[in-house]
């Protein structure tokens, strides 16, 4: 049997990053009946073995720059490949809208949402001048990614593979598009992320952050603190006044923003500001809580690698990871993602309460167990031979009526 051709569109992939972190493991586990051709800039941490690169030069200088250039570019790369080359795609797959012509595009960010979250963080006036090249910089490429977004979620003939039921009704309230929509909830790595290898390695991550046994650690994983809620995390902190209580937070971000909150709060020496690592269960080891407290997050994957070694989380109800917990059973809900008293009271029953704390994490990785790679990449086999079936429907249907 031939093997169904699949053209992935991205603009890197590595698994730094939490959305292309996904399409690595989604690939990786989709069964041998697919040849993969991978249209990107760069790709790291995958088995070359498994697909065909087709590398995209990237355009040197401001990020906006490059995307807009990487949008012209994959797509006349791909004509040239088909045109030029032979190479027919039975299916275009996109994480994001990278490209208006996707068949399958995974969502893992509504960028209207977005900004209408974060739309006083993101303004010129009231915030300070050092920032604003920054903002306004943010503010244009939203302003393009919501294009993006609109054009192709719009076009009813793509399929949208959601991480959570909550991006339907941001789909239905930004752009009309209504479902229904495969819902494919993120698998774990459970060899890597998992209760035993946690507490095996405890000793030696506290070790190398140097964090004494009486420091009690709240966790918080991801790019864009601004969207994860770290400015919300520190301000509860802050009204703690427990001095044992610090943060880690992890992360590509420039802390240079949170450091004037941090010494107005006195939370100096108290607030931990570390890279991200590839061996990053080593965190997880360090941690005894996890705060998934997102403004905005259609499934944050270090919540639920959290969950899966074991640690009790806090996640917002803006993050899809929310769809699989049960308040109060194997993790806490935070339903308003701005609520620092409320934060504030969650994580000081945590800290105070040993034996609701090991409950909540044994609960949490029991719930993760359900969760797989396998699982995500068998699902998504499906969703693809389905979408193939669909185009080769009205050619069929045109091959009876001229018949």
């Amino acid at each position: 049997m031939d093997k169904i051709r699949l053209a992935v569109v991205s603009p890197f992939l590595d698994k730094q990053n939490g959305t292309e972190r996904i399409v690595i493991e989604w690939l990786s586990n989709l069964p041998p009946t697919f040849e993969i051709h991978i249209y990107s800039q760069r790709v790291e941490d995958i088995d070359p073995s498994k697909y065909v690169f087709h590398q995209i030069p990237r355009l040197p200088g401001p990020h906006l720059f490059n995307f807009l250039w990487w949008l012209i570019a994959n797509r006349l790369w791909r004509i040239w490949d088909q045109l030029v080359r032979g190479i027919r795609h039975d299916i275009v797959y996109s994480p994001g809208a990278n490209c208006l012509d996707a068949d399958a595009i995974s969502i893992h960010i509504i960028f209207a949402e977005y900004i209408c979250k974060m739309s006083s963080k993101l303004k010129l006036l009231g915030n300070p001048i050092a920032s604003w090249p920054r903002n306004l910089h943010r503010r244009i490429y939203y302003r393009v990614a919501m294009m993006m977004e609109r054009a192709a979620y719009t076009n009813t003939q793509t399929t949208l593979v959601l991480y959570a039921k909550k991006t339907a009704t941001e789909l239905e309230r930004h752009y009309g598009r209504l479902g229904p929509f495969p819902v494919l909830y993120l698998g774990i790595d459970h060899s890597v992320f998992n209760r035993n290898r946690r507490l095996a390695l405890r000793g030696t991550a506290r070790h190398a952050l140097n964090l004494e046994p009486a420091i009690f650690t709240v966790l918080l994983i991801g790019n864009d603190w601004l969207n994860k809620g770290l400015f919300v995390l520190l301000n509860a902190i802050a009204k703690l006044h427990e001095p044992s209580i610090h943060v880690l937070a992890v992360g590509r971000e420039d802390p240079a923003p949170y450091e004037g909150l941090v010494r107005e709060s006195g939370l100096d020496g108290r607030v931990h500001f570390l890279p991200p690592r590839s061996d990053v269960e080593l965190y997880y080891a360090a941690a005894d809580i996890f705060a998934g407290t997102s403004l905005e997050d259609t499934f944050a994957l270090p919540s639920e690698e959290a969950m899966a070694c074991g640690l009790p989380v806090i996640v917002s109800s803006t993050n899809g990871t929310s769809e699989i917990i049960t308040d109060g059973e194997d993790g806490l809900i935070l339903v308003d993602p701005t609520d620092t008293d409320t934060l504030a009271a969650m994580i000081r029953r945590l800290y105070a309460d040993a034996n609701f704390r090991n409950r909540l994490g044994t609960s949490a990785a029991e719930t993760a167990e359900r969760y797989t790679w396998e699982r995500n990449g068998r699902d998504l086999a499906e969703i693809f031979r389905a979408i193939i079936q669909r185009k080769a429907k009205p050619s069929r249907e045109s091959i009876a009526q001229e018949l």
